[in-house]
């Protein structure tokens, strides 16, 4: 048990747990043949809430140790510009099915958030406000 104490308190304990979750994640998604249900992201989440939730271990105590990952992604992101300049001949020729694509998948987003909040019984303006943040 004190362990258990002491590495639920080290960042590294969390930010290790966090790269274990996805490598996992990862595998399983290729043993799927990268099937879409086999989404390493969401293996991922479900891994770490798993093991949050069997420790009773707070977000926030997680979160502490995690946040170099989110720190990452902000770097990501603007490195994904780099193939879409790449390939912006291939954009310029998709360019229709890909708007198509984002306006369908923006409406399932906002309409699917407002009714899952109705539906747990959010007051009308919190379902509302989760409309305009669904989008992204």
């Amino acid at each position: 048990m004190t362990l258990w104490v002491y590495l639920a308190a080290s960042p590294l304990f969390w930010l290790s747990l966090t790269l274990v979750a996805w490598f996992a994640a990862d595998h399983l998604s290729l043993i799927a043949r990268r099937h879409p249900i086999a989404n390493p992201v969401a293996i991922a989440i479900v891994l770490i809430a798993c093991v949050l939730w069997a420790t009773g271990t707070d977000y926030h105590a997680y979160f502490d140790g995690a946040q170099f990952v989110h720190f990452l992604l902000g770097p990501a992101t603007v490195a994904l510009g780099i193939p879409l300049w790449r390939n912006r001949d291939r954009v310029r020729r998709d360019l229709v099915p890909m708007l198509v694509a984002l306006v369908v998948g923006s409406v399932v987003a906002i309409v699917s958030a407002v009714v899952i909040a109705r539906v747990f019984g959010a007051p009308r303006e919190v379902a509302l406000s989760l409309a305009p943040k669904s989008v992204t």
